[in-house]
């Protein structure tokens, strides 16, 4: 492991964690540089191109990991590190129905083991790709956004209604009392 690594952390460990994770919007420590961790499309984490094997380190890293405009950083109390992130930082590789005082809602799971209910907090927002791929994200915290998965959409579109106005047709799905439109069909 780099020397920089060793040092964020060191850095880590000895930060405080509140029960809601650590304070990132509280610390605003310079840009120490570029580290050299990857975020892969497929959302593995790499470091000097080997893939990290602990699941923990993943998970560690995710909860101090910050945008800051175009760029991704890892922050501590006293250092930023910048890295690079192919895509998106997170995958959502799998989503439930469920449903609480009458309300539906869809709940999604990340690759860091989050469990998001999609709504006001975490939207869901479909673009489209320049080959006219669908390509949908929830919004995990403070502009970090996980890709929904291939079979996490098509189970998506698989319980959306379609809607019709104005001669165009949706298909939507509702969660937490908010709707959230997947395409056009």
């Amino acid at each position: 492991m780099s020397s920089a690594l060793d040092d964020l952390l060191a850095r880590l460990a000895e930060a405080e964690q509140s029960p809601g994770g650590p304070p990132l919007e509280k610390w605003q420590p310079p840009l120490s540089g570029d580290i050299d961790i990857r975020i892969a499309s497929d959302g593995r984490w790499y470091h000097e191109g080997t893939v990290f094997q602990r699941t923990a380190l993943v998970k560690l890293f995710s909860s101090i990991l910050r945008r800051e405009g175009e760029d991704y950083v890892l922050v501590t109390p006293v250092e930023k590190w910048r890295i690079q992130v192919d895509d998106l930082p997170f995958i959502a590789h799998s989503v439930a129905r469920l449903e609480r005082d009458g309300i539906s809602m869809l709940l999604v799971t990340t690759n860091v083991g989050e469990e998001l209910v999609i709504g006001e907090a975490h939207p869901l927002e479909v673009q489209i790709s320049a080959d006219d791929e669908p390509r949908p994200a929830v919004e995990v915290r403070a502009g970090l956004w996980a890709r929904v998965d291939r079979p996490s959409f098509y189970q998506l579109v698989d319980w959306a209604e379609s809607c019709t106005e104005n001669g165009r047709t949706e298909l939507r799905v509702h969660s937490a009392g908010k709707i959230f439109t997947l395409g056009s069909i």
